[in-house]
């Protein structure tokens, strides 16, 4: 079975009456358990901060930079991702990126200092850095690109259920049976992912031969990331990428459980209620808007909406005081739903490049994903911890003052995008 040549000069996926769509389900069903673990790790401080602030004496900066320090390992660990993809293939590459995830968790729920619990997150984020580009890389072989936003839509919404777990299910757990069990549970569920890839997944749809992956030095792989940033409006999405998906985990996976605890006084369980809508709606939003370039003929309309709502709900709670439960209520539940227009940024992202670099591109693009996480984390943590200097409850001000960072990054990187252009959508 053979694809055609699509517009960036890789082969496409088989039509859609090729496609085993039964066989096409289970794949993106299997390789969002990945993800889903993934989503996680990566969120999972928020809602026990204010208990490791508690049991470890962290200050501000300190809770910033075991939640940060995820994000940095994870973007440092694009490029060479990048590359094993290209070069031996998404699915081995994920199966050994696996025995991190798991190693890291286990060092988690283990460590009693916060320079043990960093090596922990570190291992996990490099363990977890495949999760998302592998699957990405497989499904442009799988799906016809016009159907590839859709698709990462839905595993974006399937992964979701990640960063629901990191939520209310996570408090009771952290409640009953303890933090660092709830871990080790969750090394657990990460080898067991690790297992079902092996035994489901395939880089190619049945009776599409594997390609013969060249082996490219590391010059070659060097050169290839070049031409990457090379194509046009590389460097415009790539500032949008910086910010798409900070302004959401730096509130659902680091500063919106310690918000809802220092300025509302809510226990552990009322603050992962909280974190559930925001999660549940994201995950909710990321289906819808995964189609939403089939609905507007573009991936830069839907995208520029998406950031200009998200804009204005992060000047909302940086100038609003403290607000009623109901009214926290609709900002937690509005604020995921305008959140969700990843899938189409990553879709635009993913018509850029021809097949034999779509690993490089991809990763690339990931690491200004998870490294502006790691700078909205960070410095967020620092103005923080300037407003409230060794302090461990922190005031509404310094809350206000962090969004409204948030708000500016956001709107600098919307003026970027904006030199930004959709793709030849007739493919």
């Amino acid at each position: 079975m053979k694809g055609g040549q699509n517009a960036a000069g890789g082969r496409d996926a088989p039509s859609g009456t090729q496609l085993n769509l039964r066989a096409g389900f289970w794949l993106v069903a299997v390789l969002s358990t990945a993800q889903l673990v993934s989503q996680f790790l990566r969120s999972s401080i928020s809602v026990i901060g204010p208990n490791l602030v508690t049991e470890l004496n962290l200050s501000a900066a300190g809770l910033a930079l075991l939640s940060s320090s995820f994000f940095l390992a994870f973007a440092v660990a694009q490029i060479p991702v990048g590359m094993l993809i290209d070069r031996f293939g998404p699915r081995v590459t994920m199966l050994w990126s696996t025995v991190l995830a798991v190693a890291g968790c286990v060092v988690f729920a283990l460590g009693s200092d916060l320079n043990t619990l960093v090596f922990g997150r570190v291992l996990m984020a490099l363990g977890c850095s495949s999760f998302y580009v592998a699957p990405l890389a497989i499904y442009s072989r799988w799906f016809q690109p016009q159907y590839f936003s859709t698709v990462t839509g839905i595993q974006l919404g399937l992964s979701g259920f990640g960063l629901l777990a990191a939520t209310s299910p996570l408090a009771f757990a952290a409640s009953t049976i303890g933090w660092r069990p709830s871990f080790i549970i969750v090394g657990v569920l990460a080898a067991l992912s690790g297992l079902i890839v092996l035994w489901w997944v395939s880089d190619d749809p049945p009776g599409v031969p594997a390609p013969e992956y060249k082996k490219e030095n590391l010059a070659e792989s060097l050169r290839g990331l070049v031409v990457v940033s090379r194509t046009p409006s590389f460097w415009p999405i790539f500032a949008m990428f910086c910010t798409n998906y900070a302004v959401v985990i730096t509130i659902l996976g680091l500063w919106g459980g310690p918000y809802l605890a220092h300025v509302y006084g809510y226990d552990l369980e009322t603050r992962g209620f909280y974190l559930l809508v925001l999660a549940l709606s994201s995950m909710t939003a990321a289906f819808a808007w995964g189609a939403a370039d089939r609905v507007f003929g573009s991936y830069r309309m839907p995208v520029l909406i998406g950031a200009v709502l998200t804009l204005a709900m992060l000047i909302w709670i940086s100038l609003a005081g403290k607000m009623s439960p109901g009214m926290l209520f609709v900002w937690f539940l509005l604020y995921g739903l305008v959140t969700g227009y990843p899938p189409l940024l990553v879709g635009q992202a993913r018509s850029m490049f021809p097949r034999e670099l779509v690993g490089r591109g991809l990763t690339l693009l990931n690491l200004a994903t998870m490294g502006g996480v790691f700078f909205f984390q960070f410095s967020t943590g620092a103005v923080i911890e300037w407003i409230a200097p060794n302090q461990t409850v922190y005031p509404l001000v310094a809350y206000q003052a962090a969004f409204g960072l948030q708000a500016i990054l956001l709107a600098v990187s919307i003026g970027c995008y904006l030199l930004a252009r959709d793709p030849n959508r007739s493919v």
